[in-house]
């Protein structure tokens, strides 16, 4: 079977992942001058970080093929040292913190003053396995979603304007969108107007938020009437869609969920490898091709 693969961005990938990683360990014998050497694997981290990513915008859907089928066929030139499939997967929880820095540190986008805020489910398993699920006992639970109950995690990300990823957590399903201390602590930095849906709706992280420098517009309720919003804030609220957009993509095309994990690290490793992906796309969803500020 013939494969395409477009070499250029597995290269792009690298290059950065290679620079962050060598940025890490000039900083760590900086803090650390006097840290022995200890036994490294055959596969550098900036190269196990890049065959992570690649996997989600490779076009498989089971990372076992993936490594199987392309590390010993088309990409061996570019990473010659490579492991076996079952070393690989035992090496990839060593470069999860690095993933999660990679993506907070490097991979995030512009500072504007346009954010859209939104929360995802992520199940780990179907409802009807909840009981025989060995993996996530005692590290997920039980949510709800506008789609009904699931059990895994929610997945909280806020974008600009542009589609760029500004902020991305992971949290238990039970978590509430509109908790007060969890919103302070994830929105924090955050300036000029940020507009959700009404799930994150709460008066008292609005005051804080709002002293703070950031204008949260959610979606009202029924019985709510609308005195907050005028007419450039309705038009920007409506645009909602483009942080549903950037959900879809994450989901189907960098293939963040799904229910095939077995160890919870490597459940960490394929969600940041997937968000580091999306970051690497040559188009994004957006509502502006130009420049726009909110006064």
């Amino acid at each position: 079977m013939q494969y395409v693969i477009h070499t250029t961005k597995l290269i792009e990938i690298f290059c950065s992942c290679d620079d962050f990683c060598l940025l890490v360990k000039q900083s760590q014998k900086a803090f650390n001058p006097l840290r022995k050497p200890t036994r490294e694997p055959l596969m550098s981290e900036s190269e196990i970080m890049t065959i992570a990513i690649f996997y989600h915008l490779s076009g498989f859907k089971c990372f076992e093929y993936y490594y199987r089928q392309l590390l010993s066929g088309p990409l061996r030139p570019y990473f010659p040292k490579a492991v076996s499939y079952e070393r690989f997967v035992a090496l990839m929880p060593r470069v999860m913190p690095l993933l999660c820095l990679y993506l907070t540190l490097v991979r995030c986008g512009e500072q504007t003053d346009i954010y859209y805020g939104d929360s995802k489910k992520l199940p780990v398993c179907d409802n009807r396995r909840i009981h025989q699920n060995k993996v996530f006992q005692g590290l997920a639970d039980r949510g709800k979603s506008s789609t009904g109950w699931f059990f895994g995690f929610k997945v909280f990300l806020v974008i600009n304007q542009y589609g760029q990823i500004m902020r991305c957590q992971l949290t238990r399903a039970s978590k509430a969108d509109n908790n007060y201390d969890w919103m302070i602590k994830f929105f924090k930095g955050l300036q000029g107007f940020l507009f959700t849906d009404k799930g994150f709706l709460s008066a008292k992280a609005f005051e804080t938020l709002y002293n703070n420098g950031l204008k949260l517009i959610t979606g009202i309720r029924a019985n709510m009437k609308n005195k907050l919003m005028d007419t450039t804030e309705k038009y920007l609220h409506k645009k909602r869609g483009v942080i549903e957009s950037v959900n879809d993509i994450l989901m189907t095309i960098c293939d963040i969920d799904h229910t095939r994990h077995r160890s919870p690290m490597n459940f960490l490793v394929n969600l940041f490898a997937g968000v580091a992906a999306y970051t690497f796309l040559d188009k994004l969803p957006s509502i502006f091709n130009k420049k726009f500020t909110l006064a």
